[in-house]
């Protein structure tokens, strides 16, 4: 009885520790491989030790809230060319220790703020080749020590500036092929890439899709003045967040710009075409004012000269004509109408 008891707790524990039915386990590398087997969620009783999963080309469409409690030290995680369409926040808050998250080639459309929370060792984001249109605010609590975030292949057509300063960390970012819009809320975005290469960050840059006259654009080449005319919406939360970030302390100019503009405008908020002959015209308007005015200012000067002169003449004479023979008489009242009108 006894034997039958032990050799049933040795099964068990192999069970618990066995690989699942369609997968490879090596232990030397720890390595699971359950890609290319038709999973349609995270496969059950995989080993607790493991420390790469490999689910790349299956078709799992959801990951559920405990997918990952069984395997806590994973490191590597590819999930890769499957059918997920949307990450629930806190789907991989289990994995203290990942490093590397693979979710290319899926149909993601959004990631929630705080997806990505509680994986303070997180360093590779790689989010590319999905329908991704919105991206979140913040990934998540500890989620700032991320080096690698490619968000390449997507659906994207702006992209918060504050997102992009809760990573500190950041080395490399890769922008390539979404439709950006090049209008005024991106403006926050060209300040931020504009800080990040001067930092010696990687990137394959943004290339503007829309409107017409920017597409195929570099947004770097875009100059700030068709910024411009964009309307003054303070973006009073995001530039209190941003204090907290030394990245904005080396370039107050920018932190200036970031708090009259704003990633928060519409859409609609494009420049007005041609803003310098407008303000050329303004220029012009005003000098040729300023000179009417300066030339009425000059003549009234002339005649009032002129009229001095004159009456200064006028004076002189009736001083000689007429107080000249009363002051002989000693009658000083007769000056005093004269000195009081003259006054």
């Amino acid at each position: 009885g006894n034997w039958l008891l032990v050799c049933s707790v040795i099964l068990l524990a192999h069970a618990a520790h066995s690989c699942p039915d369609k997968c490879l386990c090596y232990t030397a590398s720890k390595t699971a491989d359950c890609k290319n087997r038709g999973f349609t969620e995270i496969p059950a009783r995989l080993p607790p030790e493991i420390q790469i999963l490999q689910l790349q080309n299956n078709r799992i469409w959801r990951i559920n809230q405990n997918a990952f409690t069984a395997t806590p030290l994973l490191k590597i995680l590819d999930l890769s060319n499957n059918s997920l369409s949307s990450v629930a926040p806190g789907a991989f808050q289990k994995l203290r220790y990942l490093q590397v998250l693979n979710l290319t080639r899926n149909l993601i459309h959004y990631i929630e703020n705080k997806t990505f929370s509680f994986l303070p060792h997180l360093k590779e984001l790689d989010l590319s080749s999905n329908s991704i249109i919105r991206l979140p605010e913040t990934f998540g609590n500890s989620t700032g020590n991320i080096t690698l975030l490619s968000v390449k292949h997507n659906k994207l057509q702006k992209m918060e500036r504050i997102l992009l300063e809760s990573l500190p960390n950041l080395k490399v970012v890769l922008f390539k092929d979404n439709p950006w819009q090049c209008n005024c809320n991106i403006f926050g975005l060209k300040l931020w890439l504009e800080s990040f290469l001067y930092r010696g960050g990687i990137s394959d840059g943004i290339i503007c899709s829309a409107p017409g006259v920017r597409k195929g654009k570099d947004l770097l080449k875009v100059p700030y003045e068709l910024f411009g005319a964009c309307p003054l919406r303070t973006a009073h939360v995001h530039l209190a967040s941003s204090h907290q970030h030394g990245l904005e302390q080396r370039s107050p100019l920018k932190h200036g710009h970031h708090s009259e503009l704003g990633d928060s405008g519409r859409a609609s908020c494009e420049p007005k075409p041609k803003p310098r002959p407008a303000s050329l015209r303004h220029a012009i308007a005003t000098v040729v004012i300023t000179g009417v005015v300066c030339g009425v200012v000059c003549l009234m000067m002339l005649a009032a000269a002129v009229y001095g002169c004159a009456y200064a003449a006028i004076t002189a004479k009736y001083h000689k004509e007429h107080l000249a023979p009363v002051r002989q008489h000693g009658t000083p009242k007769g000056k005093e109408p004269f000195e009081s009108s003259s006054a």
